[in-house]
């Protein structure tokens, strides 16, 4: 069901401050980093593995790793018969989420990637 590991949403209090560390200190490389509508987010790419988006908004303290799935009613379906509650439903760049947290409190999420093209549409902001 869980196609991939593509993002780790870190909460951040202060995107710019956190994403020039992860540039100048970490060598990371800017993927975008927009301010809209009250939401500060970038991404950042820091190699193999999953993107992190760095973002001031709607973020719990704890990181959320987001993971892909074919499609987001079935697999909400299918964990729901397994027992899986959801937190809530929110949108990342690339397409809708569900967000629930496991039984030892991490936090987590599945995506519908329905927008492939919005790295490229957001590094052009």
């Amino acid at each position: 069901m869980f196609l991939s590991l593509d993002f780790i949403y870190m909460p951040s209090q202060d995107v710019d401050k956190d994403l020039k560390y992860y540039l100048d200190v970490l060598g990371a490389k800017e993927v975008f980093n927009i301010d809209d509508d009250g939401a500060h987010v970038a991404m950042v790419d820091m190699g193999a593995g999953p993107r992190l988006l760095l973002a001031d908004h709607n973020g719990p303290d704890k990181a959320i790793m987001i993971y892909r799935v074919e499609n987001l009613k079935k697999a909400k379906s299918e964990l729901a018969k397994r027992g899986w509650k959801k937190d809530a439903e929110l949108e990342i760049p690339h397409g809708p989420v569900s967000t629930f947290t496991a039984a030892n409190g991490e936090h987590f999420a599945i995506y519908e990637l329905v927008r492939p093209e919005a790295d490229q549409f957001l590094a052009r902001k």
